[in-house]
């Protein structure tokens, strides 16, 4: 691993090949293996970052979680949250970066995007697989992606033409 810059209170953890730049981890906080956390980054107690995420000028509250796979950038994330796998945090629209809030209590489903500016309320939900473009008020549940329609036999024929 590499940290540069950084602040590892006592009892942090930090598994192999995770590179720590400007950042704090607090105590009983663990990172990696494989974990990027850029300039700016701020661990909680408590607070889980796995493999393959990336965070940047974020802060974690306590006991949060982002397992795997995912990409926080310009957010400020209550006490409590999980963040599921393959989840990005869409700061930048090409243009200007835009900032992100997650409550306390939240839960982000596996392969989500949160498109900023945005808020995600305390006790809410991000269904799996949703683009979430709007606030989540509190305690609501938000499902932002197309409906799964089968097209019976389709696939086969398709494949059949091919052959």
């Amino acid at each position: 691993s590499v940290l540069i810059d950084t602040v590892v209170e006592d009892g942090a953890k930090i598994k192999s090949h995770s590179v720590i730049e400007s950042s704090r981890l607090a105590r009983q906080s663990q990172v990696g293996p494989f974990a990027r956390l850029r300039p700016g980054t701020q661990l909680a107690e408590e607070v889980h970052v796995g493999n393959f995420v990336e965070i940047k000028n974020s802060s974690l509250g306590k006991g949060t979680k982002a397992g795997h796979l995912a990409y926080v950038g310009d957010a400020q994330i209550g006490v409590g949250v999980n963040i599921g796998a393959g989840t990005i945090v869409a700061n930048f629209d090409g243009a200007k970066k835009h900032p992100t809030h997650i409550d306390d209590q939240a839960f982000i489903g596996s392969n989500s995007v949160l498109i900023a500016p945005i808020r995600i309320g305390r006790e809410a939900m991000v269904a799996a697989g949703s683009a979430v473009t709007q606030n989540v008020p509190e305690g609501d549940l938000a499902v932002a992606r197309g409906r799964q329609e089968n097209k019976a036999g389709l696939a086969r024929k398709r494949l059949q033409k091919t052959s």
